[in-house]
């Protein structure tokens, strides 16, 4: 099956307030022109390199996203077109997303990374923290804080994965406003476990392109 079977198979499962991001990471650029052309508009990279330089190189109205750890130093190559940072889990990175975005003459939208895995190598704020970290973010009038995002643990248990899902949905329903409306939890392994938890936005790679190298 193709590229464009792939993402077809994935949007065919998915309800229409729920939004994919192709997560086209290693991927050569005639891979994401495969499924652009297929109709997908929005990708997420995890490494600024190498989300600016497809940025440069592939059609202009692609949406990028910024989905995997993001260091303070690296703001400032993205923020003149970057469309949405998932993986947001400091204070400090507000504060600099916050600048990059004024020098640019930009408001960024910015989701929250939620710490909900058991494994202590993934980032994000503690669950008690996240409506002072809220509450903190409105000194910023270049960034926009419009969702939560999670990662579940890497595991075979399906009930710790759907547990963490869950916690996860419990505390956007408490900080949801008119602004912070997108929850993004959900991969290739377990995206659908995360929509029927309530998950508005997937980052799926690999069940579109195939596996990494």
């Amino acid at each position: 099956m193709g590229i464009e079977n792939n993402l077809n198979t994935v949007l065919s499962s998915l309800a229409k307030e729920v939004t994919l991001v192709a997560v086209s990471k290693t991927k050569p650029n005639s891979d994401l022109l495969l499924a652009y052309h297929a109709g997908q508009k929005i990708f997420g990279e995890n490494k600024v390199q190498e989300l600016v330089q497809k940025a440069e190189d592939l059609p202009k109205d692609i949406i990028w996203h910024m989905i995997g750890h993001l260091q303070t130093n690296k703001v400032k190559f993205i923020a003149p077109f970057v469309s949405l940072i998932h993986a947001v889990d400091s204070i400090k990175l507000l504060k600099e997303i916050n600048k990059r975005a004024e020098q640019n003459n930009r408001v960024i939208d910015c989701l929250l990374q939620v710490h909900i895995a058991t494994e202590s190598t993934k980032f994000g704020f503690d669950i008690t923290n996240i409506e002072q970290a809220i509450a903190n973010a409105k000194e910023f009038l270049n960034i926009k804080i419009v969702g939560l995002m999670g990662m579940a643990t890497l595991t075979d248990n399906k009930q710790q994965v759907i547990q963490e899902f869950k916690s996860l949905k419990v505390l956007f329903d408490t900080v949801k406003n008119k602004d912070i409306t997108t929850l993004s939890m959900g991969m290739s392994g377990d995206y659908q476990l995360a929509i029927e938890q309530g998950s508005t936005m997937i980052r799926v790679g690999s069940a579109i392109f195939g596996l990494r190298n």
